[in-house]
């Protein structure tokens, strides 16, 4: 996701190569085709976490949940903008509602 979501911008400022450079390179593809197989593989892998809740038999629950955690976070952090490139509102008010904000109990 974070490859995705800042490609354009690390582009710009002349950073190192990507998972989109790479596949686009190696496959002779478009960016947009390379964002549309990236995106297909972050939901395959959500449908497999997803998957293993429903039936966990090769890991532990406690390992599951540290995956699904991890996940979850980088989703919430990466949705629509790079995080460690550009802090822009989305990721300040999730931070705000989860960290300041409390839920009066």
């Amino acid at each position: 996701m974070n490859d995705i979501v800042s490609h354009k911008f690390e582009q710009e400022r002349g950073h190192v190569s990507s998972a989109v450079e790479c596949y686009m390179k190696q496959y002779g593809v478009s960016m947009q085709e390379t964002y549309d197989v990236l995106y297909k593989q972050i939901n395959n892998a959500w449908k497999d976490i997803n998957e293993e809740f429903l039936k966990p038999i090769v890991a532990p629950t406690s390992a599951l949940n540290q995956i699904l955690n991890l996940a979850r976070v980088i989703d919430l952090l990466y949705k629509g903008e790079g995080v460690d490139t550009q802090v822009g509102e989305s990721a300040k008010t999730s931070i705000t509602t989860l960290l300041i904000d409390s839920i009066p109990i």
